[in-house]
């Protein structure tokens, strides 16, 4: 009966040390994740600090999942970023910072900078998962470290232009006057592209863009309706 109970209390107390071991060890993981954020996963080298003189635009790239500032049309400074995942994607585009705040939401970070996305909320922020950075992890916003979207927010101004590139998704509907969505705007690009469009491509199906669809149809032979079909897809070839 005592070596029974001298070998339950041995068990115990190695069931504790693992339990204890297995703490600190995700404890340590935890700090470490942070750590190599900082110094690997996030920062890049020989990047200026201080504030670009000119003016400023932001490109983001979503398959390198980077966000560069251009100081008066020049490359100025490089971010790494988290952005979204394949279900929830970052949308595609041209848009504008229109409104910023301060510690906007729970997981949002210190900083908030609101694009103009028609069909949804989206905008640049900071997070409280910064081992996320450098991965398709959002529901569609932008990521970015919390010390560097400080230093970005201060930078911006309200209007700022926003393009956004990478992943491009298919057509799969009809298009037309007064409609919105991701595949309006790759519409608008591809029309951009070939010269028929000069325009954002902002995801509104307005009447630049009937106008421009128009002006592709006539170049090609079709029946100018302004109105995006199964045809007109397949000759932008998206």
């Amino acid at each position: 009966m005592i070596n029974l109970l001298a070998l339950r209390l041995k068990r115990g107390r190695l069931l504790f040390s693992v339990a204890v071991f297995s703490i600190m060890g995700l404890v340590l993981g935890i700090v470490g994740f942070d750590f190599m954020d900082e110094r690997e996963l996030a920062s890049m080298a020989n990047q200026p600090t201080a504030r670009p003189a000119g003016e400023i635009n932001i490109v983001i790239n979503v398959t390198k999942r980077t966000l560069q500032v251009y100081n008066d049309n020049q490359p100025y400074k490089t971010y790494r970023i988290a952005v979204g995942k394949s279900e929830t994607p970052t949308p595609i585009g041209e848009w504008n910072v229109i409104w910023k705040d301060y510690n906007w939401g729970t997981g949002f970070g210190t900083r908030w900078m609101g694009l103009n996305v028609p069909w949804g909320i989206y905008g640049i922020h900071g997070t409280n998962k910064p081992w996320s950075i450098g991965q398709f992890a959002s529901h569609g916003c932008i990521r970015m470290r919390n010390k560097d979207v400080e230093e970005l927010f201060e930078w911006v101004p309200i209007g700022a232009p926003v393009r956004i590139e990478g992943r491009k998704l298919k057509v799969k509907r009809m298009l037309k006057y007064q409609m919105s969505g991701a595949d309006v705007v790759l519409v608008q690009m591809k029309l951009k592209e070939l010269g028929y469009l000069n325009a954002r491509a902002d995801g509104i199906f307005g009447q630049v863009t009937t106008e421009a669809v128009k002006a592709f149809q006539n170049a090609n032979g079709m029946e100018a309706t302004g109105v995006v079909d199964k045809a007109v897809i397949d000759k932008l070839a998206i």
